[in-house]
């Protein structure tokens, strides 16, 4: 209980600028809820620092100045914090590990350098180089359906060699 002896103000004094301070509030918040929240918080900080408040002082404008204080420090505060939920931050903070995939790059290195060279050059043309199955043709000096072939059956030996799990 506050008293009315020494600095500090007494509970009816506190009470009596409840309407101004919820007034007050809504300058900040349009939300009752809100509203409600940072008048609470308000009379919870000036009754933790009574001791500070000095008789002679108006109380109103020494809680206005804590209201708009931790309006302040809480909106402060929000424009560095991220809003979403849980599984977001999860997703955000984390990433993928990229060993998995520098292992799997490899393992299809070794795979390709142990195909026979016909399938091995017909699968670096199409898929390393990009080359079109008739340009890749014309290089090997085959026809388009041999390269063709070549592919697909690299790609069941890859498939073959590569799918261990």
């Amino acid at each position: 209980m506050l008293t009315d002896d020494g600095p500090g103000f007494t509970d009816a004094e506190l009470l009596e600028n409840i309407p101004a301070l919820r007034s007050f509030a809504r300058r900040f918040h349009s939300s009752a809820s809100d509203i409600d929240d940072l008048v609470q918080e308000t009379l919870a900080k000036a009754i933790a620092h009574s001791g500070k408040f000095h008789r002679g002082t108006r109380l109103r404008s020494w809680l206005f100045t804590v209201m708009r204080n931790t309006f302040c420090n809480k909106f402060k505060i929000s424009k560095r914090e991220q809003t979403g939920g849980i599984e977001d931050y999860a997703a955000w903070a984390s990433s993928a590990p990229s060993q998995i995939w520098e292992l799997r790059a490899r393992e299809l290195a070794v795979a390709i350098s142990a195909l026979p060279v016909s399938y091995r050059t017909a699968v670096v043309l199409v898929f390393v180089e990009g080359v079109s199955y008739e340009r890749a043709a014309e290089r090997c000096g085959v026809p388009v359906g041999t390269i063709k072939s070549r592919v697909n059956r690299a790609r069941h030996h890859l498939t073959k060699a590569l799918d261990t799990e």
